[in-house]
């Protein structure tokens, strides 16, 4: 694979970063079209697919910026690849969410989450947990496919981030169906893509911000830059956001390519993990002032352990690229 970006990916890199960099509001997203940017254009979107997907939502990341686009870049692809012209066209421009993770099962694991029909259509009965930025409609995975549910029953849960997250109780729970079992597995790969996506661009700008202090903070009369234990450090932080870019991009390009994708997923969920305990570097690098919960430092912390929390943390990726070797 070539991983430059072409024209269309460069342009909306840059137009990511500039609406992110003036004040990371939620609503210049959507005006700006990067919240839509993979809905079909038949249905009001741009059409584009998993890696421009992975463009905008590490220019997220790289900001630590606590807006809901993974879940809604995720959601909307997952429908313009799943759903139909009708779901697709009322969803465009709904905050919508995804439910993937259940308590006590690896993201991989098959949904106990059981879908049955009903004299009206489809309910749902299970339990799903950190649904992230909860809205008027989630997409849902189950034993029988992938189900759209509308205002679902939701209990608040905590985030390191503070960001808003949802426990989903479903008791026989209306709902209307995307798409059948196959749909499961490409919703799961999807999200896992995108975590991978925002994770690096989380690395990224925590590299960039600890880089530029050790550049200019000075003890004992030089830059810490200038310390071989820190230059050996910092190399570490920026080994491992190498290691996750290159297994994310590989796996967004293959599965905009329609190839299998599960190693490079695997690997990438595996150093989402890593990432974060990249962080633990940055903030030692910075002192006391990586503690301070005012500086950006800390945003990227916490969202690199909320990341690493929504794939399942190390282990469970291990045990996946184990099971797939």
């Amino acid at each position: 694979m070539d991983f430059n970006l072409d024209e269309t990916q460069q342009e909306l890199k840059k137009l990511a970063a500039e609406v992110l960099a003036r004040d990371g509001d939620v609503g210049r997203l959507w005006e700006a079209g990067l919240m839509t940017v993979c809905v079909p254009e038949d249905a009001g979107g741009a059409g584009l697919g998993p890696v421009e997907m992975a463009v905008v939502l590490r220019e997220v990341g790289a900001r630590a910026a606590p807006v809901p686009a993974l879940p809604t870049l995720v959601s909307t692809l997952t429908l313009a690849r799943y759903g139909t012209p009708d779901q697709q066209r009322r969803f465009n421009e709904t905050p919508l969410s995804i439910a993937l993770r259940e308590p006590g099962r690896a993201l991989a694991d098959p949904p106990s989450t059981v879908a049955r029909r009903s004299a009206d259509g489809w309910v749902l009965t299970g339990r799903k947990v950190s649904v992230p930025h909860p809205g008027a409609a989630v997409l849902v995975t189950a034993d029988s496919g992938l189900f759209l549910v509308e205002a679902p029953p939701m209990t608040p849960e905590f985030t390191s981030t503070g960001e808003p997250a949802a426990t989903l109780v479903l008791d026989d729970t209306p709902a209307e169906q995307v798409a059948g079992p196959e749909a499961v597995a490409g919703a799961r790969q999807l999200f896992m893509a995108a975590v991978a996506a925002q994770a690096g661009g989380v690395l990224a700008g925590a590299l960039e911000l600890t880089t530029a202090y050790i550049r200019t903070r000075k003890q004992f009369g030089r830059a810490l830059a200038e310390f071989q234990a820190v230059t050996m450090q910092i190399a570490d932080v920026y080994i491992a956001g190498r290691a996750l870019d290159v297994a994310m991009w590989s796996a967004a390009w293959r599965l905009a390519e329609g190839l299998p994708a599960e190693q490079d997923l695997g690997l990438a969920a595996y150093h989402v993990s890593e990432a974060y305990k990249a962080l633990f570097t940055c903030q030692h690098l910075h002192g006391g002032l990586g503690l301070d919960v005012t500086y950006p430092l800390h945003r990227s912390f916490a969202q690199a352990k909320h990341l690493s929390h929504l794939l399942g943390g190390a282990d469970a990726q291990l045990d996946l690229i184990g099971a797939l070797l």
